[in-house]
């Protein structure tokens, strides 16, 4: 079965397309118009082995938020297609990702159930500008933007860092990772993962 998703959203702030391959090669097409999120999202991709194609034409203008916010929910949806009913995966993933100073846990489970913990970012990333337009604030709202949408909880604890580009890094690695492990097939659980018989 192909685990594949195209979600082509439009509002009058942003125009979205992502094209979506959960069982990839880690292959990543990223326009956004804001470099830094495309840098993530290539790590994104990579560490979880989607192939990912994004052309965001946003709002920049104004501010990259717009932007990076809308094409979280396109991934998140496109997320949500693609793990269909969830039968035959091993449902739940965890990682903790180091990047040089910076180190990032990350639990993931495709439950069903949007929820979003975002803790240990160290005082002032909020306010950090990375590469001239990514906010540090835009990171904790992509992840609840991504749960929410995907239907899925996140968990994500920054326990170290003091660079505001590794900090952002190694969280989307993190989370890339546990994606990547909650996704997989299980083969000695052909069935849905959950005493509900549903997620």
């Amino acid at each position: 079965m192909s685990r594949t998703a195209r979600i082509d959203r439009e509002t009058s702030e942003s125009k979205v397309l992502v094209e979506l391959n959960i069982d990839g090669e880690g292959r990543a097409d990223i326009s956004t118009g804001v470099g830094f999120y495309d840098h993530m999202l290539n790590a994104l991709a990579k560490h979880a082995l989607l192939d990912l194609h994004v052309n965001t034409v946003g709002d920049l203008e104004i501010d990259a938020h717009h932007t990076v916010e809308d094409t979280a929910i396109g991934i998140g949806q496109a997320l949500k297609e693609a793990l269909g009913d969830k039968r035959g995966i091993r449902r739940f993933g965890d990682a903790t990702v180091p990047l040089d100073e910076a180190l990032v846990h990350c639990t993931v489970d495709l439950s069903g159930r949007p929820y979003c913990v975002h803790t240990g970012e160290p005082d002032g990333q909020v306010y950090a500008i990375i590469g001239g337009d990514y906010a540090g604030s835009l990171t904790q709202h992509v992840f609840e933007t991504l749960a929410f949408n995907a239907a899925i909880c996140i968990h994500i604890r920054v326990l170290s860092g003091r660079d505001p580009h590794h900090i952002v890094e190694a969280q989307f690695k993190a989370f890339a990772r546990a994606l990547r492990a909650a996704a997989e097939p299980d083969p000695r659980q052909p069935g849905i993962p959950s005493t509900k018989g549903a997620l």
